[in-house]
């Protein structure tokens, strides 16, 4: 088991250990706090789950029916992430709406304070252990799955200083407000999520950065003189590039295979964490522009 698919069990595992605390507690409270929190963390545990099943699924090689792997089964539990976020933002709103209406007291204070003490801990040192991972792997869903957790933290920390006031001033409304707040910054959350599976999806070219470097890989490579139809994307962990390179022609293919070979070790040395797929069409022109001569584009690559 990957590093990735150890992060999700860990997540499912907290998951349904926060869910347990906040289902007893909510049965001798009858908070709208408590019991939100604990379908949110349902919902977490289910998500996890998902995660795990996606990132086995994602591992897989390809096949006659996959050619080209299934990386995109990341960004398929990236989206199902912010679906799950979305319900929350609204079981959250309108619960909190009936709650305010129905004029509900909290009840025992003391416990439910403890919980989200206790569910502040273990979501803090979840999201360490995410952010962690993440940075090992460049993992979308454990990235995902880390913004998510850092939502579910910064909702307990609300609510605790919610209950906090209420327990000195007994103004119960407070617990519904709150939770409106709560309700617009989950979703303000979910925004980066969705944008990274959305761009993942539609094939992002990679950052400007990473483009300038592989060009200049290109362009002083021995024996090339120039290059065209240079094109980039992302998808999960693995970064493609296509390129057409321009030779000399009197070099042999052989030659001109040898540093085809050296210029893609070079790209990957651009960014160890990921794994990449280059294709490097061998050219002994410009045939998108075939009125530029190989001796043109030896003088392009002199001012470069």
């Amino acid at each position: 088991m990957n590093l990735e698919r150890k992060a999700t069990v860990v997540s499912t595992i907290t998951a349904i250990f926060l869910v347990i605390i906040k289902v007893i507690v909510w049965i001798f409270s009858g908070s709208i706090a408590i019991i939100s929190s604990a379908v949110d963390s349902v919902l977490d545990m289910f998500v996890s789950m998902f995660n795990f099943l996606a990132l086995k699924h994602s591992e897989k090689k390809s096949d006659d029916l996959f050619n080209f792997w299934r990386w995109k089964f990341e960004a398929l539990a990236a989206f199902i992430e912010w679906l799950v976020i979305a319900i929350s933002w609204w079981i959250i709103l309108y619960e909190s709406i009936i709650k305010l209406l129905d004029h509900d007291e909290i009840k025992v204070l003391e416990a439910w304070i403890l919980v989200m003490i206790v569910s502040i801990v273990a979501t803090w040192a979840l999201v360490k252990f995410l952010d962690s991972v993440y940075k090992k792997t460049n993992s979308l869903v454990t990235k995902a799955d880390s913004l998510h957790y850092k939502t579910d933290l910064y909702a307990n920390a609300w609510i605790l200083f919610s209950l906090i006031i209420i327990k000195f001033t007994w103004l119960h409304f407070i617990d519904s407000l709150v939770w409106w707040a709560i309700a617009i910054f989950i979703i303000y959350s979910a925004y980066e999520i969705i944008k990274k599976w959305f761009l993942l999806l539609l094939d992002v070219a990679l950052d400007e950065n990473e483009v300038d470097k592989i060009k200049d890989i290109i362009i002083t490579s021995d024996e090339v003189t120039w290059f065209h139809h240079l094109k980039t994307r992302a998808s999960w962990k693995v970064k493609m590039v296509s390129v057409h390179a321009e030779f000399n022609p009197h070099i042999s293919l052989l030659e001109a295979h040898k540093i085809a070979d050296k210029i893609e070790e070079s790209i990957k040395k651009i960014d160890k964490k990921s794994e990449w797929e280059t294709i490097i069409h061998l050219d002994p022109y410009d045939d998108s522009n075939p009125n530029l001569t190989p001796i043109d584009k030896l003088k392009n690559k002199s001012k470069k």
